[in-house]
């Protein structure tokens, strides 16, 4: 069992919080996996940035807290978070696998 901070939760939240994409795509493996509200993709950090800029510029987060943090295996873990715009709330499923000693995001999902 690895320590909670080995897993990057706190640097996901502030940079959802302040609708950073690039930090958060610069958390993912050279491949992340995407849904942005139904929209699916396998994206390089950089589309994967791009794809949240996007997303963060039509829906301004006012608040993004995880509610739900797994058990931490060999293999990797997920979280889910609240992620609050104006007057919409949406589901952020994020999965993170170990990867040469670091969790990095795997697969990041927002969705209504």
């Amino acid at each position: 069992m690895t320590a909670q901070s080995d897993v990057p939760y706190s640097s996901v939240e502030k940079a959802f919080s302040s609708n950073n994409s690039t930090e958060i795509a610069n958390l993912g493996k050279e491949k992340i996996l995407m849904n942005i509200l139904g929209k699916e993709g396998a994206y390089s950090k950089s589309q994967a940035g791009l794809v949240l800029k996007d997303f963060f510029t039509k829906k301004p987060c006012d608040t993004f807290k995880f509610i739900f943090k797994s058990k931490e295996s060999a293999d990797g873990c997920f979280a889910i978070g609240n992620y609050e715009s104006k007057s919409e709330t949406f589901r952020v499923t994020i999965h993170f696998k170990k990867e040469s000693g670091a969790f990095k995001i795997e697969s990041l999902a927002i969705e209504k």
